[in-house]
């Protein structure tokens, strides 16, 4: 990662955050992170990947709204559409779309979609499993030269999220 998107990421102790690379595999995490979705780092082989969690584990999903689920997929896809072009046939882009061709009902007819490039960035609605119903902005910071993009959630001032992420902070075991 490089020191300048690091040094930023640790800067950031009251958002949720996590730099994650083009294939949905995250690198790092705040606390708040952590608390907001879980250990990310913790995943080892494919489901390192989120896209790949996505696509084959029905759990991942839980922790979003499941009216935004349609939109995801298709930005997931999206994603693994755009490493695979850049990368080549032999990147590990190209076997994560190949084991998601073998291994999920959903995945092929989205890769089989002319697709253009979607964008994680917008409004996410979180379905937090104690605090219950989330809607956080999601910006990103994107390092073109490692492929790294640092992704931060934030709420409204006075919103009945922000309060929520503010009770998180309070009641997440750091």
């Amino acid at each position: 990662m490089s020191p300048g998107l690091l040094r930023i990421f640790d800067r950031l102790t009251d958002s949720p955050s996590e730099i994650v690379n083009e294939l949905g595999e995250t690198l790092r995490q705040t606390p708040l992170g952590i608390a907001l979705t879980g250990d990310n780092t913790r995943y080892a082989g494919p489901a390192r990947s989120a896209f790949y969690r996505w696509f084959t584990d029905p759990a991942e999903r839980a922790l979003y709204h499941p009216g935004d689920h349609d939109h995801q997929s298709r930005v997931f896809a999206a994603a693994i559409r755009k490493a695979v072009t850049l990368r080549g046939p032999e990147s590990r882009a190209a076997q994560l779309a190949d084991l998601l061709l073998a291994r999920s009902r959903e995945f092929p007819a989205l890769w089989r979609e002319p697709t253009v490039d979607l964008d994680l960035i917008g409004d996410k609605r979180f379905a937090h499993p104690e605090l219950g119903a989330l809607e956080l902005s999601c910006h990103t910071l994107h390092d073109p030269e490692q492929e790294h993009t640092l992704v931060v959630y934030t709420a409204v001032p006075g919103s009945e999220s922000y309060n929520k992420l503010q009770l998180l902070s309070v009641i997440a075991p750091f």
